[in-house]
């Protein structure tokens, strides 16, 4: 049983402050994904594979397995696999529709096999999480998946809704953030134990994962983040750093996307920078790190459970500083 390739600091921190049995445990979730790449042709699977090899930060199987705990056993493995499955299927389909080169400074499915086989590989990737699930009959597993999947979607639809629309309001990018990102964090969380409060957790350190995730886009840089400066904005998707830029700057709001090339791309990024957006933005995403680490509190956890959960939550910051 292995480690995942390459692992951030933010989840090698949780790793060394474990006990033996979460390395252990996330090394089975490992072992579990590189099997799902198998006996799918060569070409499919393969590229199914690569995929699942290229590693990422595991945040989401983290949290299955920590919520489940040390008594999670397999049927934590198999989710923990799943949600993982469901993630990058996700990513593989979002590179498709917004026509990505890199992911995680590599070529992407859609760029180096064409947007028809990316597309098979992500339909493959999410159909494998089901099945892995239902093979071994975790009902409750597979409704709240389920349920986070159709969220996915319902956030995805209502970003290509709200493409190149400068005047997008603040609480329509944070209930589509709560979609396209928050529902499956919370989906991981519940995964591992259904209460309230975990799921709670899970959702708001998704949207502070978001939040985050959407301010390196417009800070960089590209070495860093594995993609250009302003591939949101590129893309036509208006986010709370442009909609809190624009609120200082309301010159912002006439900005036509459509007409955005690199170079211009790179100028607006260093436009909303200029206004303090990014720092306001942070600073919003550390407050709901910390409301949700409230929400721990009156889960019932052992020390070492709570303090790992609450690694896994700083992590979410640690990526940005």
């Amino acid at each position: 049983m292995t480690r995942p390739s390459a692992v951030p600091p933010p989840v090698t921190a949780v790793l060394d402050a474990s006990s033996r049995w979460l390395p252990s445990r996330l090394g089975e979730v490992e072992d579990l994904l590189r099997e799902q790449g198998r006996d799918h042709g060569e070409r499919l699977g393969a590229e199914a594979a690569t995929t699942l090899a290229a590693g990422g930060k595991r945040l989401r199987p983290l949290l299955v397995l920590l919520c489940a705990g040390v008594d999670g056993g397999e049927a934590a493995v198999r989710a923990a696999a799943a949600i993982e499955l469901v993630h990058m299927a996700t990513l593989v389909h979002d590179d498709v529709l917004d026509d990505a080169p890199l992911r995680r400074g590599l070529p992407t499915v859609a760029a180096t096999a064409g947007r028809d086989r990316a597309v098979a590989v992500g339909d493959l990737l999410f159909s494998r999480a089901f099945v892995l699930l239902a093979t071994h009959g975790d009902a409750r597993a597979i409704a709240l998946l389920a349920r986070a999947s159709v969220a996915l979607a319902g956030g995805e639809l209502a970003q290509r809704q709200d493409a190149f629309d400068a005047g997008v309001s603040e609480q329509r990018y944070l209930d589509r953030c709560r979609l396209k990102t928050g529902a499956l964090f919370e989906c991981a969380c519940l995964l591992g134990h259904d209460t309230e409060a975990l799921g709670a957790f899970g959702a708001q350190i998704g949207l502070a994962f978001q939040l985050l995730d959407d301010v390196l886009d417009v800070s960089g840089p590209p070495e860093r983040t594995g993609k250009a400066r302003g591939t949101d904005l590129l893309d036509g998707t208006v986010t709370l750093p442009l909609i809190a830029a624009a609120a200082a700057d309301p010159e912002l709001r006439k900005v036509d996307l459509h007409k955005l090339d690199a170079r211009n791309a790179e100028q607006l990024c260093d436009r909303i920078a200029a206004t303090g957006a990014l720092e306001e933005v942070r600073s919003r995403a550390l407050a709901m790190v910390g409301a949700a680490k409230e929400k721990l509190a009156s889960a019932a956890f052992d020390p070492e459970q709570r303090h790992l959960l609450e690694l896994v939550a700083d992590g979410v910051v640690q990526r940005y500083s």
